[in-house]
């Protein structure tokens, strides 16, 4: 952080058991779709919060919720949309890398899987390069658009 050098945050892949899948490259790809799929309901329940709750303009004197509410509801919708479009990007330790290894054909899966170790350097060389907001910033923007 005193460097300026972007930090990809502290997460840690989660553990699966893939014997415990009964249909183990299809549900595989389910698992991965999952934490992006809750970002994105998350988003949409916080967009609704927010379309339900009248919002009432801030009076001197006045104590008013509605306002740091809406806040925290934009930006639960505003957060949740970018970590999962964030996760969703196809490079093997994210989400979006599982989830594309697992619907591609087995030769080209196998392939694909040999990225897995430079994941992180090809993530830091997008943010570097500014690419990242690139591939993000136009996708979260129109889910955020359709939420709102």
């Amino acid at each position: 952080m005193v460097s300026g050098i972007p930090l990809i945050g502290w997460a840690k892949p989660v553990p699966v058991a893939g014997r415990n899948l009964r249909h183990p490259r299809r549900d595989f790809v389910l698992v991965a779709a999952a934490g992006p799929a809750s970002n994105l309901l998350i988003a949409i329940g916080a967009a609704l919060l927010l379309s339900v709750f009248p919002i009432s303009p801030m009076r001197i004197g006045e104590p008013n919720v509605s306002v740091p509410l809406a806040a925290i509801l934009s930006n639960a919708v505003r957060l949740n949309v970018l970590l999962a479009v964030f996760n969703m990007i196809p490079i093997p330790p994210l989400d979006g890398g599982n989830v594309l290894a697992g619907v591609l054909p087995g030769r080209l899966a196998v392939s694909f899987n040999r990225l897995r170790p430079y994941g992180f350097v090809l993530l830091y060389v997008l943010m570097l390069t500014g690419r990242l907001s690139d591939i993000i910033v136009p996708p979260a923007r129109l889910l955020i658009s359709w939420l709102t």
